[in-house]
């Protein structure tokens, strides 16, 4: 019986192993709102971190994480590095391109939980007196990323994050 059981589930991880084997080499999620609000209200709000500090879901889940902000004061350049609870892990984020009222892209390192690099991006689209406001993330996904995507909706786990985000972001900016 024991080894009937063992074939089993030797059967059954090399399954969830090969099938993650044909899991794309990228990932990308994007969530998006529209807000009552011109982008150049909204703009500050992206393109400087302290600005971020203000709506950013994970603030709310660990309010004594470590943060340093250092390079430019906002844009391109500007650095926020973190040390948090297991909820938000440890990283760096750097604004490395930022056009006034339209986009702001970013370099986002990501050390605990997992290591990660991807790109985070912020469009702001100007629509007669709302400006449609579009938060997403891509990268490459590592094997490992991909075992994981078969037991955890990565989309769904972040994507919670960009749309608790996104609705504090439209909260501030409709004020």
């Amino acid at each position: 019986m024991i080894k009937k059981i063992s074939i089993v589930v030797v059967v059954l991880i090399a399954a969830l192993l090969a099938y993650a084997a044909t899991k794309p080499d990228t990932f990308h999620v994007q969530r998006a709102t529209s807000m009552t609000a011109p982008p150049e209200k909204i703009f500050p709000l992206i393109n400087d971190f302290h600005g971020q500090a203000l709506w950013s879901p994970w603030e709310k889940k660990d309010p004594a994480m470590k943060k340093t902000l250092s390079g430019a004061e906002n844009g391109k350049g500007a650095v926020y590095a973190w040390e948090g609870n297991s909820e938000v892990g440890t990283g760096r984020i750097e604004i490395t391109d930022s056009a006034p009222t339209s986009k702001v892209t970013m370099k986002l390192d990501m050390l605990t939980p997992f290591e990660a690099h991807n790109i985070v991006e912020f469009t702001l689209d100007a629509k007669g007196d709302f400006t449609q406001v579009t938060w997403a993330m891509h990268g490459s996904q590592s094997y490992q990323m991909k075992v994981m995507s078969v037991l955890v909706d990565c989309d769904k786990m972040v994507g919670k994050d960009f749309e608790a985000g996104l609705a504090s972001m439209k909260a501030l900016a409709e004020k």
